[in-house]
């Protein structure tokens, strides 16, 4: 099973784009009747999910929707409104971060079992990138604990700790602004939560949890929350170093031991979001187009572990990716934060560099494959 992905201010600024924060639902008023999936199968559901099933979480809906790879949606599940990131354990149970809490899907039966209202206090449930309610979640490596980044509007963001047998909250630390991310050590020794609008990387003892901020803020902070220049997404790599993208110019490599950030080159000249390594190490990133006239458009970058890069052009902005367990393919999602999402995934043959669309959910972000 693999884990696809994919913080809090809710200030409203006169500024647009993912940098600066606005409320996408007005408050109090609840959230906004969700879309629902469009599912038409071909066939009866097989009983058992095929392996190589995508799962993704449909943003725009208040479901997941599981994905053939090569004819598209078969069925739907409800999970809470705004459905953000998710991961799948070992167990086939996926655990989706929503603006109403943590929902575990079983995902070989393609049912609800539970919601776990989250402790924190994230306001009114509404919908839109600047929601209150889970973002990034990780699975510990034993799967006993769940951890989740919950925006709270207007405040710094806070790293839930779940009990995956009790299924319950069992303790919360302070973390960076908006975690769009969080990612957990190899050895399970430490989580790590990527706070967009805080320009770090909270790292958490898993024992203690006592967190560390580190800043890994490459063009620096003087934007401030107007800017565009900020962590999204990060990748552990094997020498448990964090890797995160900026902008398709820059890769921000963190060791979290000492805080210190080494800086390599990038080539697609894109602002850039969702990141994955492949089986191989393997690192893919989403670049979801430009944020000025002298950006290059959406695209998929793919790194091999020496440095070289590829740059896949695709076609309308995309969110998070994940590879298939052959690490042969690329799947992209489409959902995008910002204007321009669309619902579907694409796929990307990591070898030949050509691409299809496939359609997947309503405005998909967070993606696993089963």
């Amino acid at each position: 099973m693999r884990a696809g992905l994919l913080g809090a201010v809710a200030v409203v600024l006169l500024v647009t784009g993912c940098s600066t924060a606005g409320a996408s639902g007005a408050a109090g008023s609840g959230a906004p009747a969700p879309r629902t999936a469009s599912v038409t199968p071909s066939a009866p559901a097989p009983e058992r999910t095929p392996d190589g099933t995508l799962l993704v979480a449909d943003f725009d809906s208040d479901t997941v929707t599981f994905v053939d790879p090569e004819r598209g949606p078969i069925d739907s599940v409800k999970v809470g409104t705004a459905p953000y990131g998710l991961v799948v354990g070992d167990d086939g149970r996926a655990w989706v971060a929503t603006a109403e809490g943590v929902t575990v899907v079983d995902t070989e039966a393609r049912e609800r079992l539970d919601r776990i209202p989250y402790t924190t206090d994230t306001g009114p449930v509404t919908t839109g990138e600047y929601r209150g309610g889970g973002m990034g979640i990780a699975l510990a490596p034993d799967g006993e604990r769940v951890y989740v980044g919950v925006n709270v509007p207007d405040a710094k963001g806070v790293l839930e700790v779940i009990d995956s047998k009790e299924r319950e909250v069992t303790d919360t630390v302070p973390v960076g602004r908006r975690p769009f991310d969080v990612d957990v050590a190899r050895d399970g020794d430490e989580v790590y939560a990527t706070g967009h609008d805080s320009y770090d990387v909270t790292a958490v003892r898993t024992d203690t949890l006592t967190p560390r901020r580190l800043e890994v803020a490459p063009y620096g902070t003087e934007g401030g929350l107007g800017s565009w220049l900020k962590p999204h997404y990060a990748v552990v790599r094997e020498d448990g170093r964090l890797a995160l993208p900026f902008e398709g110019e820059r890769l921000a490599v963190l060791d979290p031991r000492t805080g210190d950030v080494d800086i390599e080159r990038m080539t697609a000249d894109t602002h850039q979001h969702g990141a994955a390594l492949a089986p191989d190490g393997t690192l893919l990133v989403v670049g979801t187009g430009p944020i000025d006239g002298s950006d290059k458009g959406p695209s998929l970058t793919i790194r091999e572990p020496g440095g070289r890069e590829r740059v896949i052009p695709l076609d309308g902005p995309h969110e998070d990716v994940t590879a298939s367990e052959d690490g042969r393919t690329a799947y992209v999602t489409g959902g995008f934060t910002r204007d321009g999402s669309w619902d579907g995934i694409t796929v990307v043959d990591l070898d030949s560099g050509t691409t299809r669309r496939l359609p997947a959910g309503v405005r998909p972000l967070g993606i696993a494959v089963l």
